[in-house]
């Protein structure tokens, strides 16, 4: 293997350059590939086929089409080490290869046929199984020229379920980012990834030094010591960090919102156990049976338990709710360490070298699709860690390359989270106003030392269901006198139950106060895999101690009277009237340009997300000091003018805003059309970013610019920008027009009409929005559906990466704020344009 990678090797200088140097690794069962972007001299596409222990690579210059007769260049490269099939990064320049580098696609790969045969004769046909590419490909070699160094072969797609048909959308505009991080080439360039000469210098020495130490000793330690598989060992903790970690020697990897579990494998029989030790087994069987299908000999591997949304976030409320009801089924198993393997204990060994036999262990074993190993970048984690909470994820962990298993909490493992969050002691609760015998909100502590220490109250995030297990589950505990060592001020004491600090519950908060009070808390769920004893408080972000400020403006300097603020609106999060109103007091600044001063359709559910209904006009108990009724024309409209007008919108229990697309002084003429884009049944989310930039180029093509935002749903909102010159008669006409030609001109693709039967596998575009009276749901408005989705304008380009219209959420929307560094509709009055 090493003879083959000879050219690979002579064209690299590694003290310049972090390509992967490659390693002897063991032939895996099932052949992988990849896809990579490369910018360098002039943009092209790589892909590489795992074969014999290598990656055989082609430089497809044009990149691969979906089109069966687009016949795409493919000029043979020297073989890749596998170390390169989740590599990116940037190639100095001056370096062979120059130029950033993502991974675009990866998955595994079938021949058709004697693969030795196939290449012997110059023409290999296979089966890819990718995220973007799938279904049966051809290479065939070319005859060329006389003198060419590189042989050049043909890349084509078969005829089959996923190929295109000419004029169909090209998958190379519609994916322009990293199947792995997320970004693109551009960000990737533009994140600055080239270290100075003295620091590249330093890396070098470094891996020198390393290499000469492990040389000596590299038959004792590339396997490990042997050693009996441990019956439990207490898992590595990550302390938290403000940032990723800059230098060679870390990689970063998602951090995951679920149960951290060790998967214990002796001879076939499996236990799961969390970080305490206690045995889950029986709490996912999916699992366990998983793991036993794989046939493992005995292993230690460390983990995450989760369950995903539709857009491939974890949701830890939803593994909650899957715990409690018994569906399990959906939950998945992230691996990322190996501790122990068929009787050596790998603890001593390198990060990166466990990480390599555990992904070697899961390919020659066939791993199961419920069992997923952990990626990882190994350079720039501070654009992973802005992406991820761009698109509102939990994080991301950023681990030691070179140190070995350390359990316990310490700096080799650093976690960056984009929401903050950490365990808490309850010492007490207060009793719902709103219901019998439940919780309203529970009061928390953490131990400094000896002490136990009063950190304040969070009172959402639990449903009515867990409300009252809460109360069944504290009750017993209760005591007579507060468990805090110091004195609790009168109001903090007042209707307070105390009970004995046994236990330990997750809250996100999105700010502290100066004197180490929580802030806009969330309850996650009751840890009972973490004990009491435990609990400190964690070093919180600088994000979260920034945020300090702009939470508290508006809630705790508002005049509005919120009235039972512990009520559940939305019961399967536990969102209370208390939560929604903290979230629009931190949000206001972003919604409140999209409603202010317009005439207002409002979704109110005094009840919950269960019992809603629409409001047009005002209504009996109104705040009129805060919400006004005002006149649009003949029409009695609802408007708000300020922050405290929105907020006494949460008092009434509105929990979707739908604006006109007109303001009030001149509610006639229309200054916002909005193209609602429904998809069918079978439309997928590539199908529907296809269609909303399909409608976006109509309406470039006629002078418009158009911006878009998700739904908080299925769908996208197109919206278009206008100088308010025209009537909403010709407001309708237009976007009817523009709806009509594009059902007609790709009809396979699209419907203007309602009819629902003729929606299925086509986008309905709804342009009935853009008239008189009708209105669309705003941009950062919540929406009365599970999981509290709310709809966030984005940029064309992330759109793809996005996988849904409802990714965002009241849970994740701030992390995104924080996280986005532009705001995509920052240009939106400037592009107005009367209508045309």
């Amino acid at each position: 293997m090493d003879k083959l990678l000879e050219p690979y090797r002579a064209k690299r200088d590694f003290t310049l350059s972090s390509e992967p140097s490659g390693r002897d690794r063991r032939r895996a069962r099932k052949g992988r590939f990849v896809v990579q972007k490369h910018d360098a001299r002039r943009l092209h596409y790589d892909l590489r086929l795992e074969i014999d222990g290598v990656l055989k690579s082609w430089a497809v210059t044009r990149g691969p089409s979906l089109v069966p007769s687009d016949k795409r260049l493919a000029v043979e490269t020297e073989d890749h080490p596998t170390d390169y099939l989740r590599w990116e990064g940037t190639i100095p320049k001056g370096q062979y290869g120059g130029g950033t580098m993502i991974v675009w696609d990866t998955g595994t790969w079938m021949p058709v046929g004697d693969v030795a045969t196939g290449l012997a004769k110059g023409h290999l046909e296979f089966v890819l199984d990718g995220e973007r590419l799938k279904g049966r490909w051809h290479l065939v070699r070319m005859k060329g020229r006389s003198g060419d160094k590189k042989r050049p072969w043909l890349l084509m797609k078969v005829e089959d379920e996923h190929a295109r048909a000419e004029g169909d959308g090209d998958i190379l505009a519609e994916q322009d980012s990293s199947v792995l991080s997320g970004r693109t080439n551009a960000e990737l360039a533009a994140s600055g990834e080239l270290r100075a000469d003295h620091e590249r210098r330093a890396r070098v020495a470094k891996r020198a030094e390393s290499a000469k130490s492990s040389k000596a000793s590299a038959s004792k330690s590339s396997a490990g010591k042997k050693g009996v598989l441990p019956a439990f060992v207490e898992p590595a903790l990550a302390t938290l960090a403000p940032a990723a970690p800059n230098g060679a020697d870390w990689l970063f990897e998602i951090k995951h919102d679920g149960y951290r579990i060790q998967a214990r494998i002796d001879d076939g029989r499996v236990k799961l156990l969390t970080r305490s030790g206690l045995d889950w087994t029986a709490k996912f069987k999916p699992v366990a049976q998983a793991l036993k299908a794989l046939k493992l000999p005995s292993a230690l591997i460390d983990g995450e338990i989760v369950i995903e949304s539709t857009s491939g976030v974890s949701s830890f409320s939803a593994l909650q709710q899957a715990l409690t009801t018994g569906e399990i089924d959906p939950v998945i198993f992230y691996v990322f360490d190996l501790l122990y393997l068929d009787g050596r204990d790998l603890r001593s060994l390198p990060l990166t070298r466990r990480k390599d036999l555990l992904q070697q262990a899961l390919d020659d074993a066939g791993s199961d699709a419920r069992i997923r190993f952990s990626e990882h970048l190994v350079e720039d984690g501070e654009a992973m860690a802005r992406h991820a909470c761009q698109l509102g994820l939990e994080g991301i962990i950023a681990k030691r390359a070179s140190a070995p298993y350390r359990s316990g909490r310490s700096d080799l493992w650093r976690k960056v989270k984009c929401t903050s969050s950490q365990e808490f002691v309850i010492g007490g609760f207060m009793p719902s106003t709103s219901a019998p015998r439940a919780v309203g909100s529970l009061i928390l502590g953490i131990h400094e030392g000896e002490r136990f220490v009063h950190v304040g109250r969070v009172g959402t995030g639990f449903t009515n269901t867990m409300a009252r297990d809460l109360w069944n589950a504290l009750n017993p505990l209760r005591i007579d006198a507060p468990p805090f060592s110091d004195p609790l001020p009168p109001l903090a004491k007042r209707h307070a139950k105390w009970v004995e600090p046994k236990l330990v519950c997750e809250v996100t908060l999105r700010a502290w106060t100066s004197d180490g009070q929580l802030r806009h808390a969330s309850f996650k769920a009751l840890r009972p895999d973490v004990t009491a004893e435990e609990v400190v408080r964690m070093t919180e972000p600088k994000r979260a101690r920034r945020r300090a400020k702009t939470a508290s403006k508006g809630a705790s300097q508002s005049d509005v009277r919120l009235t039972h603020p512990d009520r559940v609106l939305w019961d399967d999060i536990g969102l209370t009237k208390q939560g929604l109103f903290e979230f629009y007091a931190e949000i206001a600044d972003h919604i409140l340009p999209h409603v202010v001063d317009r005439p207002l359709s409002l979704v109110r559910c005094p009840d919950g997300i269960g019992s809603c209904f629409y409001q047009k006009h005002g209504w009996a108990g109104m705040d009129a000091d805060h919400l006004h009724v005002a006149k649009a024309g003949d029409d009695s409209v609802v408007v708000v003018r300020d922050r405290d007008g929105l907020l006494a919108l949460v008092q009434s229990s509105v929990l979707e805003i739908h604006p006109w697309g007109a303001t009030l002084t001149d509610p006639e003429r229309p200054d916002r059309l909005v193209f609602d884009l429904d998809p069918g049944e079978g439309v997928g989310w590539a199908d529907l970013v296809a269609g909303a930039g399909a409608v976006r180029e109509r309406l470039d093509g006629v002078g418009h610019a158009a911006f878009v935002k998700t739904t908080g749903g299925k769908g996208l909102h197109v919206v278009v920008p206008l100088a308010p010159k025209a009537g909403w008669d010709e407001a309708k006409t237009f976007s009817k027009r523009i709806a009509t030609e594009l059902a007609k001109d790709d009809p396979d693709s699209f419907v203007a009409t309602v009819s629902k039967r003729a929606r299925a596998g086509r986008i309905f575009i709804d342009y009935l929005r853009n008239q008189r009276g009708a209105t669309a749901v705003s941009a950062f408005s919540t929406r009365a559906r599970p999981r509290a989705p709310v709809s966030v304008p984005a940029s064309w380009d992330e759109l793809p990466s996005l996988g849904s219209g409802n990714r965002f959420t009241v849970e994740n929307l701030s992390s995104r704020l924080d996280a986005v560094k532009r705001d995509p509709w920052a240009h939106l009055a400037d592009a107005a344009k009367p209508l045309r």
